[in-house]
């Protein structure tokens, strides 16, 4: 019957069937038979042959399945690997079986007997693709030997360095490896120290560093500049007559304190039937990059900038992204312009997409216009006011047809010149924050909605933001969340944008609301780039793209040409795949770029944490793992983790369907969005790690 059962699953992988339907179909009708058919289920169970959702089987051993990519954790403990087959959980690998697989690599794996009760669980057989060549961090020496203990945790084995292959390092230098061999688990990797960045802990080699690890380009190659240096400063008479003529208009820019790349300016009037009339102006980049160009390349390579506490990897060279590009106030800049006519309820009235030219009549930064707006004096008050008014009417009228506005806390780094944090604080979104947002808001969607009534047929592809449902389960677990903390929230029924606004109300000003904000960002699906246009659930829109950033974000840039182009004559300036490739590779570089940003702000928390160690702070339960729990802190949001083993009471288990620990013996919990009080007993920057005990 063994045998049958596993001729029946191989000629039909990947179904899932109950016992009684396999029954029925090997027709088995005989009760004792069906017995030993249910045995044998659970013995190839057992063998990992099959495996078990619910109560339907599906065999698991084809060639597909043992191959994916291995995610490391905790310094080498455990890892898993993603399967091909998305209807297989992840498989877990112990620490023994990881074999000489580095964090992300492509491994093939076997699978281990299975035990009741257990997840499935493998061993790496064999590295299928490396996904670093070089790999960052400090030259160390032992009595007899050179290593690099790696920059990042999930590297969980230190690299040999031979005395002739260290270079011009020194111990304590922050270097980068590559040439990495390691065919022997019971062996460390070796390597070969290829540069060396700078001294460990200092401002530029960290960030320098953390370049490599994220695969960030740091430099841009001599041709790419050469480009952008023979770009000519003065735009050219012939080139104004060709473009709407705005540089006797008040247009002015409205960003962040430290911003160098302005890539938006912004325009408002009221006409004589009473409605608004507003200017979207955005920095023309696309006049200057051609499809063959160096610089075109490299923004594609690229993909965007990506913004480390006190330093800014650009997508363009500093010439351009500073300067001849930025919308920089009293210099005269070709932009691509958005105007629309909007009634005073909202309505969109008309719209025009044009080629223009202006010149700022001033910069501001949010802390200047949320002055204005409060009721200072100042430059362009008027407009201010208006702009303000304009623009929460916009967020209204948006929050009625189903846009959810999330509020998530961001921090500020205060650095001294050498790029040490002094002070942390947070800052969250005021109305001149907001201001802007609408008015880019509006742009994008009038953008995206033209191209889909003027040019959309056959062959003509475009690029949208969209973002899709989130998915029934994770929605199901963020319900039974929200309720474990005592707020309202039913996924069931009704308008599912609604249901996350009231309770996004519920919880404003309360202690969950970062950390209910943050989990509700996470059971949603991503935005991402798509040429296929599904709509954008987050924003309520049904129509939404990117052509507000061209500076830093690789898709805007692509908008403009093909809007431009689209705009002469409806043909391909590229094929559909080629937009497809670079929706895909935008959207990884995008996801790429906010986890190098995340860690770029992890090592400036801990930086400034190790000034405090032995204070108390204020924190809130945010996560657990098998070893300990994480905390975030409430002033600064830095994260760091309180291990078990140091809360001597008790032995606690982890519930996960309910969120919390409990103790074996006392039933004491913590559940998820806890509000507890932690002493800071550690603060490492070059390790990236923050740990606490708990006081409670």
């Amino acid at each position: 019957m063994k045998k049958k059962i596993k001729a029946f699953f191989r000629s039909n992988p990947g179904a899932r069937y109950k016992a009684r339907e396999i029954a029925d179909l090997l027709d088995i009708k005989d009760e004792h038979e069906y017995a030993k058919l249910k045995v044998f289920l659970h013995s190839l169970e057992m063998e990992s042959f099959l495996n078990r959702v619910g109560k339907r089987y599906q065999m698991l051993q084809t060639e597909d399945n043992l191959i994916g990519p291995i995610q490391i954790f905790n310094e080498g403990e455990y890892g898993f690997v993603v399967m091909k087959d998305k209807k297989i959980k992840d498989v877990f690998i112990p620490e023994k079986y990881l074999g000489t697989a580095f964090d992300k690599d492509v491994v093939e794996i076997s699978l281990l007997p299975r035990h009741r009760g257990k997840s499935l669980e493998g061993q790496v057989l064999r590295i299928i693709e490396r996904k670093r060549s070089e790999i960052t961090g400090i030259l160390k020496k032992s009595k007899s030997f050179y290593f690099v203990d790696p920059d990042d945790g999930m590297v969980h084995r230190d690299i040999y360095i031979s005395h002739d292959k260290i270079g011009k390092a020194k111990v304590g230098d922050k270097v980068v490896v590559s040439g990495i061999i390691w065919t022997d688990h019971h062996l460390n990797p070796e390597g070969i120290i290829s540069e060396v960045i700078g001294k460990a802990g200092t401002h530029d080699a960290e960030l320098h560093a953390l370049a490599i690890e994220f695969n960030l380009p740091f430099r841009f190659d001599k041709k790419t500049l050469d480009e952008a240096d023979k770009i000519e400063d003065k735009i050219s008479a012939e080139e104004i007559s060709l473009r709407l003529d705005l540089r006797n208009e008040k247009i002015f820019t409205i960003d962040p304190d430290t911003a160098k790349d302005y890539d938006d300016a912004v325009s408002i009037s009221v006409l004589e039937n009473g409605n608004y009339y507003v200017g979207i102006h955005i920095a023309d980049v696309g006049h200057y990059l051609d499809f063959n160009s160096s610089l075109y390349k490299e923004a594609k390579e690229r993909g965007n900038s990506v913004y480390f506490v006190g330093k800014v990897i650009p997508m363009l060279p500093e010439k351009l992204s500073n300067n001849i590009c930025s919308l920089v106030p009293g210099k005269d800049r070709l932009t691509y312009s958005v105007f629309a006519e909007i009634s005073p309820k909202g309505k969109l009235v008309e719209y025009e997409i044009k080629k223009t030219v202006i010149n700022s009549k001033r910069r501001f930064t949010y802390k200047e216009v949320q002055r204005i707006i409060e009721g200072e004096k100042g430059d362009f008050e008027d407009e201010i006011r208006m702009m303000h008014d304009f623009s929460t009417m916009l967020r209204n009228k948006r929050a009625k047809e189903g846009s959810i506005n999330f509020s998530t806390p961001d921090i500020e780094f205060e650095l001294d010149d050498k790029g040490v944090p002094l002070n942390i604080k947070l800052s969250v979104s005021d109305s001149s924050h907001n201001l802007i947002e609408e008015f880019m808001l509006l742009a994008n969607r009038i953008v995206a909605e033209h191209f889909y009534k003027f040019f959309r047929k056959p062959g003509i592809s475009f690029i949208f933001r969209v973002h899709d449902l989130p998915d029934k389960e994770k929605l199901e677990q963020f319900s039974v969340f929200t309720r474990s903390l005592g707020f309202s929230f039913n996924p069931n029924g009704g308008k599912l944008s609604k249901k996350f606004q009231d309770l996004f109300k519920q919880v404003e000003g309360s202690g969950e609301e970062s950390l209910i904000n943050e989990i509700a960002i996470r059971s949603m699906a991503k935005a991402v780039y798509s040429n296929e246009n599904i709509g954008h659930f987050g924003l309520g829109f049904k129509f939404y793209s990117h052509f507000t950033s061209p500076i830093r974000r690789f898709p805007d840039l692509i908008v403009h040409k093909l809007l431009h182009h689209y705009g002469k004559q409806i043909s391909p300036i590229l094929s559909s795949r080629d937009i497809e490739q670079i929706c895909e590779y935008s959207s990884e570089r995008e996801r790429t770029a906010a986890s190098a940003e995340r860690m770029s702000v992890k090592i400036k928390q801990s930086e400034y944490l190790k000034d405090h160690i032995g204070e108390i702070f204020d924190a809130v339960i945010s996560g657990f793992a098998g070893f300990g729990m994480f905390v975030q802190l409430k002033n600064t949001l830095a994260e760091g983790l309180i291990r078990y083993r140091s809360i001597q009471n008790d032995f606690y288990i982890i519930d996960e369907k309910n969120y919390r620990i409990y103790g074996e013996d006392t039933g004491k919990e913590y559940r998820l969005g806890d509000s507890v009080k932690v002493k800071l007993l550690r603060a490492d920057p070059l390790k990236r790690e923050i740990d606490f005990a708990l006081l409670d």
